[in-house]
């Protein structure tokens, strides 16, 4: 079974040379592909999707550099400005870039989500559905009709919803932060949305692995969207366990995740929907 992460970061360091934009979190490490690598190959994981963090904005060199030197491990799911000159015209040769599978677009806070709201977003979805390009999409609970929205007018189109569209566990209960997955589910019935069971021990009221207490969320996912449209994935940066740990709590401590639901729940999947030959 190969076992492939639908999301991990890697970045380089904010310098005069390279900024980060203002939004930016300062006090973050790099952290590169070569320490990624090794922690992979500890964990056993043959793949991972390079997802560029907000934090460095919206450029994808970094991983860009992973994928030409490391094709068989890494893709990328690259960041679009979409009010950047030229944003129009780069959407037609995306998958150009080698490595390059996706899009990933984040609406997580207010300054992010303006974009959305304001409408500056809405010519995207079409030219991303023409081209074939799928996206990777960070919606809260709250703004999931929006996704549903996009999801309904461009039936062609894609989605991947990110870490289930929960909160950061910093400012919220699990309990609190799982009482709307509903919102999550009822996407289900879009054949062209599936669902990311990623970071799922940072969301955990139990801190301590194997994190059981998200376990029945993870099934009420898995029994709405199904093998092939449920996807593992760890975040790995911001994993409160070992990476091995993110493996096998899926692959070990879910007795009714097994055989080939389970090869598609940790990579078969997403690279099916994705475009990934791995």
């Amino acid at each position: 079974m190969k076992i492939v992460d639908a999301q991990v970061h890697i970045w380089a360091a904010n310098t005069p040379e390279r900024p980060w934009p203002a939004r930016a979190e300062p006090h973050r490490a790099p952290l590169g592909k070569e320490e990624l690598l090794a922690e992979m190959d500890k964990a056993g994981v043959d793949g991972v999707v390079i997802v560029p963090p907000s934090w460095e904005g919206d450029r994808n060199d970094v991983a860009l550099d992973a994928t030409a030197s490391h094709p068989d491990r890494f893709c990328i799911m690259g960041r679009l400005d979409p009010d950047a000159p030229g944003a129009r015209d780069q959407i037609a040769d995306w998958r150009k870039q080698k490595g390059m599978m996706g899009m990933r677009f984040t609406f997580h806070t207010e300054v992010l989500r303006k974009p959305l709201l304001d409408g500056r977003f809405d010519w995207v979805w079409g030219e991303m559905e023409k081209a074939g390009i799928p996206a990777m999409v960070l919606f809260h609970h709250e703004y999931m009709h929006l996704a549903d929205k996009v999801a309904e007018r461009y039936p062609g189109l894609r989605l991947v919803l990110d870490h289930l569209g929960l909160k950061s566990a910093k400012d919220i209960s699990e309990e609190t932060n799982f009482a709307t997955l509903d919102k999550v589910l009822a996407l289900a019935r879009r054949p062209n949305v599936a669902a990311k069971v990623s970071a799922m021990p940072c969301y955990a009221a139990d801190k301590t692995y194997p994190f059981r207490s998200v376990h029945p969320h993870i099934r009420r996912v898995f029994d709405a969207f199904g093998p092939r449209r449920t996807f593992w994935g760890t975040d790995w940066s911001r994993l409160p366990c070992t990476y091995r740990q993110g493996v096998t709590m899926f692959t070990e401590e879910m007795p009714w995740l097994k055989g080939q639901d389970l090869e598609w729940v940790m990579g078969r999947g997403i690279c099916d929907w994705i475009g990934w030959r791995i």
